[in-house]
């Protein structure tokens, strides 16, 4: 088994990092300005555009590592870190699956198309449903949340094995390294 994950891997990784801190961001911009106000429209369709992006980078990434897998954990790791490791990745990849499903199905119960950067719209499959929207709303709220807190603890335990257990977790999914 390789010690480190594939380059393409690695990249898909820190992508999605990237557009799970952006996203959230945007929401934050948009609560800044005004219902109505076409600025906050167009944060709410770069939103929905990159978070659509998400959904295409995550089940690339669940492909690859399918086919790829995954490194092995370290031997000196006891069995139940071993365990809520491979827990923390599941629930990982089901919000990054989830957050982006709820957030079109969100969108499509509002009563709005769905636009990846313009490029591609499509258009509700169903009726609005407020009642059906505000729920999503807040499951997609409450996901986004948790994978913050989730992936807060994931990146504090590679720092961990980085800076206390001096093992090469973290080094693992660092662009540049190389593996075995």
């Amino acid at each position: 088994m390789n010690s480190t994950y594939a380059s393409s891997q690695k990249a898909i990784h820190w992508a999605v990092f990237l557009l799970v801190v952006s996203l959230y961001g945007l929401t934050y911009v948009a609560d800044f300005l005004p219902r109505g106000d076409p600025g906050r429209d167009l944060v709410w369709w770069f939103h929905i555009s990159f978070g659509l992006l998400l959904f295409v980078l995550v089940v690339t990434r669940i492909g690859l590592r399918l086919v790829r897998g995954a490194p092995d954990l370290p031997a000196q790791m006891t069995r139940f870190e071993k365990w809520m490791a491979k827990v923390t990745h599941f629930l990982l990849y089901a919000l990054l699956v989830a957050i982006p499903v709820l957030g079109i199905l969100l969108t499509w119960y509002r009563g709005q198309p769905l636009s990846f950067f313009g490029l591609i719209t499509i258009s509700a499959p169903f009726a609005p449903d407020r009642a059906s929207a505000g729920t999503i709303k807040e499951l997609h709220s409450l996901c986004a949340n948790l994978i913050l807190i989730l992936a807060g603890l994931h990146a504090a335990a590679a720092l961990w094995h980085h800076f206390v257990r001096k093992d090469d977790v973290l080094k693992r999914m660092l662009l540049g390294a190389r593996g075995s």
